[in-house]
């Protein structure tokens, strides 16, 4: 009996031995594939000195920088008020010649037009019987005064002489304004001389942004002619929502680009921050222009970035980092290496999280472990780089 217990503990342990090489031996291939599996890992990649140089792979390392939130706005060009001006015929009447097109620059006092109207005729010839008549009263005035001081004469006849010298002297007066208004200064009037067409002249220098005004056609005082714009103190006009307007402030620095710019190279700064907020919760943003530019036109439209808080973060070019489901990675250089005859130089794809981003830099939170201080990274040829190591992962496959 004892000996048929040897027998069954020796077959134990046969059994239980055979079995655990048995498994021992099942799980080798995977140790091996796991192994295999790491050495060959998909965030990694290699290239030879040839590869690297068609690649135009260039390595850099992290810097600091001013990199700031931004708030993205749209608007337009716009001119302040005194640099723009509305032509019209003051007194109307009829179009005799214009000779200026929508993009004509003229000059202060060019000729813009001439208009024909009859009143001009009756309001020349107004004044010019009152500047007579004033002539001979002024002489009347000056005989009755040297009387009235001798006492020839009575003071009432003194007095109406006075009273009426007055009347036609404010008449006349009144007359110089309104031939003023129609281009006729003091002095420019002969007898010989009335006129019943009359010049409309620029009333500033500039471009010419709006025609109306055909030979022939009659205008009203009220109609506009012409627009004259002074383009030399364009300025930026930002539309900002009222939620954001206390991130604003005077002095603030503006990135902005116009129609067919990829991106906002061009400068500005705040000068001026609207404070009537309109129905649809927003407020006019006025921004000075760096470099003015009397080329362009107002009412162009504008996309800009304000910069809200500068602040000095770990960052690399925006070349540097890529996308891949829905993540960004950059890629580490850990060396190179001789593999027979090729001298391989290695990277390793490490997973970042990307923040502001401004002025072609892009703030980056790397894991904990890569050191920034002395890790070369791919600043230029990164997406060839992971180009390059998904198909050598499709080659493998295929394999």
């Amino acid at each position: 009996m004892k000996r048929i217990s040897y027998i069954v503990y020796f077959m134990g342990l046969f059994l239980f031995s055979a079995c655990g090489n048995e498994a021992e031996t099942a799980q080798e291939p995977g140790h091996r594939e796991e192994e295999a599996h790491e050495e060959e890992s998909p965030a990694s990649a290699e290239l030879t000195e040839e590869q690297y140089q068609v690649a135009g792979i260039a390595l850099g390392k992290p810097q600091l920088r001013n990199l700031s939130n931004t708030l993205t706005l749209t608007g337009k060009l716009d001119l302040p008020p005194q640099n723009m001006a509305s032509v019209t015929a003051p007194l109307g009447g009829f179009i005799r010649k214009t000779q200026v097109l929508e993009g004509t620059y003229v000059k202060k006092g060019d000729l813009l037009a001439t208009i024909e109207n009859p009143e001009f005729v009756t309001l020349q010839e107004d004044y010019l019987k009152e500047k007579n008549r004033l002539d001979y009263l002024e002489l009347e005035y000056k005989r009755q005064q040297e009387l009235h001081e001798e006492q020839v004469s009575s003071a009432k006849t003194y007095q109406q002489t006075v009273a009426e010298y007055r009347s036609v002297q404010a008449r006349v007066q009144a007359l110089e304004e309104r031939l003023a208004i129609i281009g006729i200064t003091n002095g420019s009037l002969r007898s010989a001389k009335i006129r019943r067409i009359l010049p409309l002249h620029a009333p500033l220098e500039g471009y010419i942004t709006y025609v109306k005004a055909d030979v022939g056609q009659y205008v009203a005082p009220t109609d506009v002619l012409f627009r004259i714009a002074d383009t030399e103190h364009l300025h930026v006009e930002l539309t900002v929502f009222e939620k954001d307007l206390t991130s604003l402030k005077k002095g603030q620095a503006v990135r902005y680009s116009l129609p067919g710019e990829s991106a906002a190279q061009r400068e500005a700064t705040i000068f001026l921050i609207g404070k009537e907020i309109s129905p649809e919760r927003t407020v006019r943003v006025h921004a000075h222009m760096e470099e003015e530019d009397k080329d362009l036109a107002p009412g162009m439209y504008v996309q800009a970035q304000v910069a809200l808080d500068d602040k000095q973060v770990l960052a690399l070019p925006e070349a540097a980092v890529v996308q891949e489901n829905n993540a960004s990675f950059v890629f580490l250089y850990t060396g190179q290496e001789q593999e027979g005859d090729a001298l391989m130089k290695k990277f390793r794809m490490v997973p970042v999280e990307r923040g502001v981003e401004q002025g072609g830099f892009v703030q980056v939170a790397l894991p904990a472990g890569v050191d920034t201080a002395a890790g070369n990274f791919v600043i230029k040829g990164a997406y060839s780089l992971l180009s390059k190591m998904r198909n050598a992962e499709e080659e493998g496959g295929h394999h």
